[in-house]
């Protein structure tokens, strides 16, 4: 399953290096990452692939609102067809 990773909040150092670590940790491999950073706010979305997680996606969910918490942004994690559903025009 692949899942959209979104992340936004006041720019600060160690953001990607967080977020890319708690993925690893749990075998999830990033496929494609794009940032951006406009008047001071950190802006992220990527998109990476549960296929060998150790953990379910509702787990993971509640991994990154913890770690977004913890660093000060708004973590989500969402599946790939809900991302894309919920975006769509």
């Amino acid at each position: 399953m692949r899942i959209v990773v979104t992340i936004v909040g006041k720019d600060r150092v160690g953001i990607i290096a967080r977020v890319s670590n708690v993925l690893a940790e749990h075998n999830i491999n990033i496929l494609n990452i794009n940032q951006n950073i406009m008047d001071g706010f950190f802006n992220m979305v990527l998109i990476a692939n549960m296929e060998n997680a150790d953990l379910q996606l509702d787990k993971l969910k509640d991994v990154f609102t913890a770690l977004g918490e913890e660093i000060g942004v708004e973590a989500r994690v969402q599946s790939e067809e809900i991302f894309t559903a919920m975006h769509r025009i």
